[in-house]
């Protein structure tokens, strides 16, 4: 069912879902202690936009959402290293491990980047059957310091 407003355009629907993984990371480049290998407890809040609800009322379940993104991230981040693709150190050193576990980034694996892959990269491939877009990727990096993408999302999902 397509949600409207009364005398209105359609209404947009949103909801979040919270995710965690735990993955290390350095940043190439950095002036400070974030140049070395250190690792965080990450938070995801992954909000998903809609127009169409089901019989049940819903935009999408959250279990549904959980299921395709925790999935993604356990499998790719989950504890592992996520390391930008022209660190050729980073990537030489984790390569000396057996076994290791680490994902190679097109850019520098801050938070903000991490949010925008995964709202310009992941998000699409997985939602893409679902009804709904990711509108906003915010990755908490600490209690007290996250980054923040986001997409405009129209009526239509894009």
């Amino acid at each position: 069912m397509i949600l409207t407003a009364s005398s209105g355009p359609p209404e947009l629907l949103s909801l979040v879902r919270q995710l965690s993984f735990c993955a290390g990371h350095r940043l190439l480049g950095h002036e400070g202690k974030c140049a070395f290998f250190h690792g965080h407890n990450y938070r995801v809040d992954l909000e998903v936009t809609g127009s169409t609800v089901d019989s049940v009322g819903r935009i999408i379940d959250f279990s549904a959402l959980k299921g395709l993104f925790q999935g993604w991230l356990d499998e790719h981040w989950d504890h592992g290293f996520l390391l930008y693709e022209r660190d050729d150190n980073a990537l030489a050193a984790i390569r000396q491990i057996v076994p290791t576990k680490y994902f190679v980034l097109p850019y520098n694996p801050t938070a903000e980047n991490m949010a925008r892959y995964l709202l310009d990269k992941v998000a699409p491939e997985l939602l893409a059957d679902t009804g709904v877009v990711a509108s906003c990727i915010t990755v908490w990096e600490t209690d007290h310091s996250c980054a923040v993408a986001r997409r405009i999302v129209s009526p239509k999902g894009g």
